[in-house]
């Protein structure tokens, strides 16, 4: 389908980019993406996949809008804290008012086994809007096993970390971490690290949506905003003797 004058308008910075292009923007058109969680990684994920031109954003989150959520969420605003909205609804509401051609889907119902299967149906990337490695391991076996790529994010205090994860391609999560980490007592966070973090995870998706998978970072980016450093650590599979349980024995399906 041809753009209309609109849309050579509204993604011409975009198409100017030349390794981008109109090819680029009519395939992100043409792309489905899931975002898993719709608090702070992904709020901000799903308003800048929006606004990128997605053509179908899927958005997954049983929980409601708190007023303490608003200092490092994009999309929620006062009235939705105190009227105690639901986050997909909240968040719907304010995407198709960013674009009304991006089909906008809410699902509010909390993902686990049972119910991933019919958020990620058609899905061409999940992004992790979660906030527990339960529910990422949970992401990265379904991935594996369907061949989804899949783009993981997480923010500790004013770290973050991020990484595109491409069945066949690249490690899965659980060659990075063979088991669910101790996470603790509850932490805090700098919200501004959320947003850097959602606009990597964002530049991950838009990369393999838009036909350019080759160009994913093939490391975990780690940042410390508060200390300004920033690693880059190279992704390695988990070879036999001792394979990865996932991506390479498929136990954890």
């Amino acid at each position: 389908m041809e753009p209309d004058a609109d849309d050579l308008k509204r993604y011409m910075r975009h198409t100017l980019f030349s390794e981008f292009g109109n090819q680029g923007q009519s395939r992100l058109a043409q792309r489905c993406a899931l975002v898993v969680g719709a608090g702070g990684l992904g709020s901000w994920t799903a308003e800048l996949l929006v606004r990128a031109g997605v053509g179908h954003l899927r958005l997954c989150d049983h929980d409601r809008v708190d007023i303490s959520n608003l200092h490092r969420t994009g999309l929620y605003v006062e009235d939705d804290a105190a009227q105690q909205r639901l986050k997909v609804q909240a968040a719907a509401a304010r995407l198709a008012a960013i674009n009304s051609n991006c089909r906008i889907e809410t699902f509010a119902e909390r993902i686990d086994a049972f119910t991933l299967p019919k958020a990620a149906e058609g899905a061409d990337i999940i992004l992790d809007g979660t906030d527990n490695f339960e529910t990422r391991f949970l992401i990265n076996d379904y991935a594996v096993k369907h061949n989804i790529p899949w783009v993981f994010g997480g923010v500790m205090e004013g770290q973050g970390q991020v990484a595109a994860l491409i069945p066949g391609k690249t490690p899965c999560l659980r060659c990075i971490l063979p088991s669910v980490p101790s996470v603790g007592a509850p932490f805090g966070v700098l919200g501004p690290v959320v947003a850097c973090i959602s606009a990597m995870q964002a530049a991950e998706a838009v990369k393999v949506l838009s036909g350019h998978a080759e160009k994913a970072n093939p490391c975990l980016m780690k940042f410390d905003l508060w200390n300004n450093s920033i690693q880059k650590i190279p992704l390695s599979k988990l070879w036999p003797p001792n394979p990865c349980p996932c991506c390479g024995r498929g136990e954890n399906y």
